[in-house]
């Protein structure tokens, strides 16, 4: 609703008339809190700190890249008559789901290089990747990107964004609260990723559950938004994010399978 945290002055040298947005500021503090998470739980459960944190800048630049691309590409109209805007995350802008595709293909390139175990450190990284996620939608309500679609008026969480030249949803009618319904369901996940990492029957459980439970929440969430712009499969029943989702909790319950009795077997 407020995109600008901050605004320097215009006498400030070399800053100008440079303003701070809510959006990026949430996205650092997710990475900071993703961080504290990793290094805490990576201690806990005997990995190796510092190699994780290794991991966790290639995954912090690979999940930008990833998020960004699929942004742009889904998002943006003619994108090659302007290539830089690919590197103005701080108006708004990133898929989420296309930073955690390129996450786990960088992950599983950099945990075989340094023979990191690639589900157990998983386990470890999922809660503080749906930690971060979630700071991050409390920077998309402020600026009012992934909106909802109009609803009626008299519905009780509407919400109606004021007129702003820096904001990006449409301002003064109500709209679905996708962005809060996101906030609210990966605080969701991240209370049952912390109490199931427990309880976890084998490595990756936890890795597989955040999966399963996003991409459920994803299609819920989708089926409320209201910027179409990023495209579809089958219009106007699958959106790419439900598409995606779809792949992700079937290749994810194929894993868990999978996993699960090799589990079993082990214990015989």
């Amino acid at each position: 609703m407020h995109p600008v945290l901050f605004d320097f002055p215009d006498w400030l040298p070399l800053i100008g008339d440079r303003d701070i947005r809510v959006y990026g500021f949430m996205i650092a503090m997710g990475f900071l809190c993703g961080m504290w998470w990793v290094k805490r739980e990576s201690r806990l459960t005997g990995l190796n700190a510092d190699r994780n944190m290794d991991l966790f800048f290639y995954m912090m630049i690979s999940g930008l890249v990833g998020s960004r691309i699929f942004y742009v590409f889904n998002s943006v109209p003619n994108f090659w008559s302007d290539p830089l805007v690919f590197f103005r995350i701080w108006d708004g802008g990133l898929v989420f789901q296309g930073g955690v595709i390129l996450c786990v293909i960088v992950a599983f390139f950099v945990v075989k290089k340094y023979k990191i175990p690639f589900f157990k450190t998983g386990d470890v990284f999922m809660p503080a990747l749906c930690l971060g996620h979630g700071l991050g939608r409390i920077g998309c309500f402020f600026a009012g990107c992934c909106y909802g679609e109009p609803c009626d008026p008299r519905f009780p969480l509407a919400l109606i964004f004021p007129h702003s030249d820096k904001g990006i949803a449409p301002a003064g009618i109500p709209l679905y609260p996708t962005q809060l319904m996101e906030i609210f369901g990966e605080a969701l996940i991240f209370a049952v990723l912390f109490i199931f990492r427990k309880k976890k029957p084998f490595d990756g459980a936890v890795f597989l559950l955040y999966i399963i439970l996003y991409s459920v929440l994803r299609s819920i969430t989708e089926a409320f938004r209201g910027d179409v712009i990023r495209g579809f499969v089958v219009e106007p029943y699958m959106s790419n994010g439900r598409f995606i989702s779809l792949i992700a909790v079937i290749l994810s319950v194929l894993c868990w399978m999978y996993l699960a009795k090799k589990a079993r077997v082990s214990k015989i």
